[in-house]
């Protein structure tokens, strides 16, 4: 219940910062911290803020929080994850024929709660190509965040 209430306050808080508070929830969302930048950005809306500016505000602050997960998934080694998370060489491997197999495509979904931040970690740790990865990763945000700005005016025209 606790941690419910400081991510209620925490959101209210952001919201107070307009969209450079769009911003920095949506890139934080982006990472391993658990917060829904998705509520932030109907709230935003539904007070009036502008819904083009909210969406491309929170797509590129998602964006790069996914990219900052990307490239610290880059500094990962093998032989960390074999020591310190107890992960066999043959998963890691069997992993990174998965991850050869889409490649970069599988940036598309890093939007995806939970195992999309996750998913951006692995895309730098298994090295796939920036390029692709980043642009990937800013079209799944993008489209994510207008669907619900579309969900959102429907139900709270202008």
């Amino acid at each position: 219940m606790a941690i419910i209430a400081i991510k209620y306050i925490y959101m209210e808080w952001l919201l107070t910062f307009g969209y450079i508070g769009m911003f920095i929830g949506a890139f934080l969302a982006a990472t391993v911290i658990p917060f829904s930048s998705d509520i932030l950005l109907i709230q935003l809306i539904a007070l009036g803020g502008n819904p083009i500016i909210t969406v491309i505000t929170a797509t590129i602050g998602n964006w790069l929080g996914g990219l900052t997960s990307y490239w610290l998934g880059r500094l990962g080694k093998w032989e960390w994850i074999e020591k310190w998370l107890k992960v066999s060489r043959e998963k890691l491997e069997k992993q990174k024929r998965a991850v050869d197999k889409w490649g970069s495509v599988l940036a598309f979904l890093s939007w995806v709660p939970i195992i999309g931040d996750i998913l951006a970690i692995a895309l730098g740790f298994y090295k796939t190509k920036f390029v692709q990865t980043a642009l990937f990763m800013f079209i799944g945000k993008a489209a994510r965040y207008i669907l619900w700005a579309v969900i959102t005016l429907k139900i709270f025209p202008l």
